[in-house]
């Protein structure tokens, strides 16, 4: 008598409900089976509970996707694996969004209904812990909040259907991560995977930068450069700030959704290309489309599966797993011992709103890795929130510009005094060569000549006194 999971299986064919049966059955799996979606629907209704549905997406009557609807309202938390002898990707994408694990297309072997129903049970006894997820040098994905957990299981299930992703999002959330994870988790993770900031790059140059051109095509351009495009052939390519895209070229953008060509600047020739297509944004969509920022057709075609990422305001449970994480890659980084995360500041962590999300985090661990001053680390998360309390209470009350904008620059004032003495520890620490100092921030020399600039910073006089001015 089989012990193992209990297994319910519909579909229409005898002869397939035979073969998969056996298949399961030699593992031990306690089999039921089902001919239709309404039998399959009723015998849940009687109170069958199985661990694991194995559903066929074609079927008369009530189809796959309708028996899927219904068997997620009756039981939201059951398991379902969809079966199809074709692979219709739009099906796919529905079944996905009515909460399906997995997909398998017939024929499929053994091994692949094994991976796909031992995956599937295991999320009941092993979730996903949100531990660290490597993805490249500095970059990784963690998953510790519900909501976190459900956009990652999603994420897997989408990579291996070739269509365009929008992931939508305030700024700092972990767009870009998302991308790679989806490209690390797809068929196309050996290829190239390249990142369009489309907001960085000026206007003129941004058709260039995507689509390459020919020599003559422009002043200047004396030699052929292919575009993101083309170097991108067979791989995935994210279209960061979407939105920031000009009109003109969203319906360039368009075309090669759409056929999987174009033509370089100068040139008459198409070029073919199969790239997978991210797009990433923070814009309010409804709002770009009406004002003609965003083509609408446009939308609806990167629209094919949308994931949203929460800010990190509402994912708290994070935040001391990334704290800790951040910490120890930065210490090592810096070549210094991680520093305690006390009670207090740890508190204080999470009672903050964090509004530039885990850009803001990751910055404000660096400030205090490098100060190594716990209760300024603290007093600036007060000062920060304080001064977003009540400028967020100012612009409600709609008081007048000038109070608001003073408002605002005592946020700013505040945020620009702790970087100013993050960059002065910095080049204290290196003797004040700004080269080596930009190493120790992490960021580029031109940046911090621009930085030194902005807040004023000199060199100590002969009193041992350095000029700073954190409001310039």
């Amino acid at each position: 008598m089989s012990t193992g999971p209990k297994v319910l299986l519909v579909d229409d064919e005898p002869g397939m409900l035979r073969y998969i049966r056996t298949l399961l059955e030699v593992d031990s799996y306690k089999v039921e089976t089902a001919t239709s979606g309404s039998d399959a629907l009723d015998r849940v209704q009687r109170g069958l509970t199985p661990d694991l549905v194995l559903l066929d997406l074609l079927m008369p009557g009530i189809d796959g996707l309708q028996t899927l609807e219904q068997l997620k309202q009756l039981k939201p938390s059951m398991k379902v694996v969809m079966l199809s002898c074709v692979s219709d990707t739009r099906k796919v994408v529905q079944a996905i969004r009515l909460g399906a694990q997995d997909y398998l297309t017939k024929p499929f072997q053994k091994a692949e209904l094994d991976a796909v129903i031992k995956q599937c049970l295991r999320a009941d006894t092993q979730p996903y812990a949100g531990e660290v997820e490597e993805l490249c040098d500095d970059v990784f994905f963690v998953a510790s909040s519900p909501a976190m957990k459900k956009i990652r299981a999603q994420a897997a299930l989408v990579a291996n259907v070739d269509i365009p992703v929008l992931l939508l999002g305030e700024s700092g959330t972990g767009k870009e991560v998302l991308a790679r994870l989806i490209h690390k988790l797809s068929q196309r993770a050996h290829r190239m995977f390249l990142k369009v900031n489309c907001a960085a790059v000026p206007a003129d140059l941004l058709e260039s930068e995507l689509f390459g051109y020919e020599a003559g095509a422009f002043t200047g351009a004396n030699h052929p450069k292919p575009g993101k495009f083309e170097l991108c052939n067979k791989g995935t390519i994210l279209l960061d700030e979407i939105g920031e895209m000009p009109p003109i070229l969203q319906a360039k953008l368009l075309h090669v959704l759409q056929d999987q060509q174009f033509s370089r600047l100068g040139s008459r020739n198409v070029i073919k290309v199969d790239v997978r297509i991210l797009a990433a944004t923070n814009i309010n969509i409804p709002e770009a489309i009406a004002n003609k920022r965003l083509r609408e057709d446009l939308y609806y075609r990167l629209n094919a599966f949308t994931l949203q990422l929460p800010p990190l305001r509402e994912r708290k449970d994070e935040i001391p797993l990334l704290l800790k994480h951040f910490m120890s890659r930065q210490a090592e980084h810096y070549a210094r011992p991680p520093l305690q995360l006390s009670a207090a500041l740890m508190e204080r962590c999470l009672e903050y709103p964090w509004p530039g999300n885990l850009r803001e985090l990751s910055n404000f661990v660096k400030r205090y890795l490098i100060l190594g001053d716990e209760t300024a680390a603290i007093g600036e998360l007060h000062a920060d929130s304080e001064a977003s309390t009540i400028a967020a209470a100012s612009s409600s009350a709609n008081q007048s510009a000038q109070g608001s904008g003073g408002l605002k620059s005592l946020a700013r004032s505040a945020k620009d005094e702790a970087e100013a003495g993050a960059i002065t520890q910095a080049l204290e620490q290196t003797n004040w060569n700004r080269k080596q100092a930009a190493v120790l921030l992490k960021i580029s020399y031109k940046a911090l000549l621009y930085k030194i600039r902005q807040y004023g910073i000199n060199e100590p006089n002969g009193n041992g006194h350095h000029r700073l001015s954190a409001g310039a």
